[in-house]
């Protein structure tokens, strides 16, 4: 006998929730104890209902030479729906399948039957609540499920031909055990007849997993052979039946035949018939700006500004100018100046000296990328203000942008960045509008040191260093 594994299913314990149905007053919502009385449904019933049975993927089969061996089963079981969608069914079915089958000439068409005996756990998936649509306010009376599930099966199988069987007939016994695990699926539809009564007509398909139990023999090449007719591991038998459902309960409605969407959308439909005249927006909307005037809080608004949920007008450089106004929407200026700041011009400095102190002062600093010549963001105020003082000297004179490295590195490596850094300051003059030809770029790379003590770079601490990392600016 072939073993088979299987999974336990573990179903979770629902604990009872308490809610306080204590309303501090008319306009909260009032809620009852999670218990029986507060429930809106049915959702137990006990179902009966009996059919045909046949052993339908075997070796020996219930459909021979053109004829039905009819067998019969009977079932009960206890209902629990879960969801309008799901629900599981404890079922016991009891039954019996008649099948023949031809082995040889010596032994002629041998028949049998399977007396079977079923304890099984079913799913319960409402095919019908899934796809019904939520607009349709009428109510429904058919449903199409669909069932899955596992069991256990015992058996006894009886067999019979015209040779060796004629005068002893195989008898296999299978006990309900683990060695029985089947599953077992198949559909119904159901019709609601009343509040206490659904009718289905259902079909269920039996997977034993066993050789054995169309009752061929207990192994595969078991004499004297029926189970090498048809080259099957597992026969099956199915199952059309008829059953009766009775619905357990005060309520009125069964939660399997109810569709919770469907009854939120015929409560919004009644309230929308119910206030269909009602009107939002009573006061109107005198400013034209999107807000109703009942909420409004500027109700003045220029035409063509953006507001906000209030109706104000927005500014999100918040300059006191509104958006629609501001010329300079991002950046904060004063009403005067329509909302943009005001520029500054620089002051024509004394001398040149004077001049080139304070460009050095603008200079002094400057950072670039790590052995780059790209200047950091962050040096760019300072070099605009050095811009704005060059373009105030005289257009006849002529300065130098000198670049210098500390000790380290190289001569030739030190003397191209320097020179690369200086045409990147210089680039940059000359893009605010300093004149081109009032300028020179010179790398003198570390032969240029401010601390001249610091070669080697060893002989001084990193801020000697660091100073002597520059770039300045020189009259020519």
């Amino acid at each position: 006998m072939k073993k088979k594994l299987f999974l336990l299913l573990l179903l979770p314990v629902l604990g009872l929730a308490q809610t306080n149905n204590e309303a501090a007053s008319d306009t909260e919502i009032k809620t009852q104890p999670f218990n029986n009385k507060s429930r809106l449904f049915k959702d137990w019933s006990v179902s009966v209902g009996g059919g045909g049975a046949f052993m339908s993927h075997a070796d020996l089969t219930s459909f021979y030479g053109g004829d039905i061996n009819w067998g019969w089963h009977g079932y009960v079981s206890l209902d629990k729906q879960i969801s309008h969608t799901f629900g599981i069914s404890l079922m016991y079915t009891k039954g019996q399948t008649n099948q023949k089958a031809y082995l040889n000439e010596a032994a002629g068409v041998g028949h049998g039957y399977t007396k079977f005996d079923q304890l099984a756990l079913l799913g319960d998936v409402n095919f019908s609540n899934i796809m019904r649509r939520v607009d349709n306010k009428s109510n429904f009376r058919w449903a199409l499920h669909g069932y899955g599930g596992i069991g256990f099966t015992g058996y006894k199988t009886f067999l019979q031909d015209n040779a060796i069987l004629s005068k002893w007939p195989l008898y296999i016994e299978q006990k309900m055990d683990i060695a029985s695990f089947t599953y077992i699926g198949g559909i119904g539809l159901k019709y609601n007849i009343s509040r206490l009564l659904d009718i289905e007509l259902r079909t269920l398909y039996m997977l034993s997993g066993d050789e054995e139990f169309d009752g061929g023999g207990w192994t595969r090449e078991a004499n004297p052979g029926y189970n090498e007719i048809n080259d099957t591991y597992s026969d099956n038998a199915w199952l059309v039946n008829l059953g009766i459902s009775f619905k357990l309960g005060k309520n009125k409605d069964h939660l399997r035949w109810v569709d919770p969407l469907q009854m939120a959308y015929a409560k919004t439909a009644a309230l929308e018939d119910q206030f269909k005249d009602f009107n939002v927006c009573e006061k109107g909307d005198g400013d034209n700006d999107g807000v109703c005037d009942d909420w409004d809080r500027q109700l003045d608004t220029p035409a063509g500004a953006r507001v906000d949920g209030a109706g104000v007008a927005l500014d999100i450089d918040l300059d006191g100018v509104i958006d629609l106004n501001d010329k300079c929407v991002t950046v904060p200026g004063p009403i005067s100046n329509n909302g943009c700041p005001i520029e500054t011009t620089a002051q024509p400095i004394a001398t040149k000296q004077v001049a080139i102190d304070e460009i050095n002062k603008y200079f002094k600093g400057i950072e670039f990328e790590l052995n780059k010549d790209v200047i950091r963001s962050k040096s760019f105020q300072d070099l605009n203000q050095a811009a704005d003082i060059i373009k105030t000297l005289g257009a006849g004179d002529s300065f130098i942008v000198v670049g210098a490295t500390d000790s380290r590195g190289s001569s030739a490596y030190n003397k191209k960045l320097s020179q690369a850094r200086a045409n990147a300051v210089l680039k940059y003059l000359v893009d605010k509008g300093v004149s081109s030809s009032v300028l020179t770029a010179e790398g003198r790379g570390k032969e240029d040191l401010k601390y001249t003590e610091c070669d080697p770079a060893t002989n001084c601490p990193e801020w000697k260093n660091e100073a002597n990392r520059r770039v300045y600016f020189v009259a020519k």
